[in-house]
């Protein structure tokens, strides 16, 4: 029923038109974020024709022997038309299991799209990697996320830190000045957890550069005029994301993150469908507990990022 084809440079405006209509694509699927690491990861996106027209896209990378939803990518998934429905998508990974036995891959791992980033509902893959595939769940994490329009009410001490910051002068507004906020971002990664961004500033700045008004910086600034915190955001269609948040000790004596979320929620962003806050879970999968807390106290309630995992061919 279907034609299935791996993907190949020429096809990328193809690709990026179909992601752009999607009902679960964001612009982590458009070629020009995709391909920014690609000497990183052997590509095995496919691309899936019906009759002709372009049904959906996997983004995919092939690693010893093995399919993965992009690994340069948070989540990944089936990326589908609004046309796409159940029984099909039933068919279609049946048929795409027979075309990754062809090529000796034999096995998936699979991380679906949040919900978060649906523009509509898009589950038909999971039903068909669990009946068609026998997919298994392999790890959860958990992320933090809000409905502006459907707040849930703020801890106190949350508002409090708000009411201190700009009573104390802190101001919130847009920036280019990625350099600035990666040196404080940098530093507390590697001071407090021994870790650094998964950007470089050349490669977040290049991506910025790309996608403007996809990636977007937003700093807090003393009276004085220095940054003292910011976030950096993934601005999707229906949801917008904190890719990055981080704040200097004067920004924490401040309370600049808490000025900077307030702000997003109640003037930057108050119409978004989903603000989400990333996923709050240690290296082992364990729950982040006090990294949790602090989205909670914004109102923050949990949303699951999957990660699956089946057999094409068994050992």
């Amino acid at each position: 029923m279907f034609d299935i084809r791996r993907y190949t440079a020429d096809q990328a405006d193809e690709w990026n038109r179909f992601v752009a209509q999607s009902k679960n694509g964001t612009f982590l699927f458009d070629r020009g974020y995709m391909d920014y690491h690609s000497d990183r990861f052997r590509d095995h996106s496919l691309l899936c024709y019906l009759d002709g027209s372009l049904y959906a896209l996997l983004p995919a990378n092939e690693r010893d022997g093995a399919l993965y939803s992009h690994q340069g990518l948070t989540y990944g998934g089936l990326v589908m038309s609004a046309e796409a429905t159940t029984e099909k998508v039933c068919v279609l990974f049946g048929e795409i299991n027979d075309f990754l036995r062809a090529q000796g891959i034999r096995r998936v791992v699979y991380k679906p799209v949040p919900r978060v980033f649906h523009s509509l509902p898009s589950d038909e893959d999971l039903f068909a990697i669990f009946l068609k595939c026998r997919a298994k769940l392999v790890s959860r994490n958990v992320s933090s996320a809000i409905i502006p329009q459907r707040p849930v009410k703020w801890k106190s001490f949350r508002r409090y830190a708000v009411n201190k910051g700009r009573n104390e002068g802190v101001e919130v507004r847009q920036s280019d000045d990625f350099k600035a906020f990666w040196t404080i971002l940098t530093e507390n990664l590697s001071t407090r957890h021994e870790a650094k961004p998964v950007h470089s500033l050349e490669e977040i700045t290049l991506l910025h550069r790309r996608f403007p008004k996809n990636i977007q910086l937003w700093a807090a600034y003393a009276p004085t005029g220095q940054m003292i915190g910011a976030t950096v955001l993934y601005v999707a269609r229906q949801a917008v994301h904190t890719q990055y948040i981080s704040a200097s000790d004067e920004g924490r004596r401040l309370h600049a993150v808490d000025v900077i979320i307030d702000h997003l929620l109640h003037e930057a962003f108050p119409q978004v469908d989903f603000f989400d806050f990333g996923t709050s879970n240690l290296p082992n999968g364990e729950l982040h507990e006090s990294l949790i807390y602090q989205k909670e106290g914004f109102g923050g309630r949990a949303i699951c990022y999957d990660t699956y995992k089946w057999e094409v061919i068994s050992d």
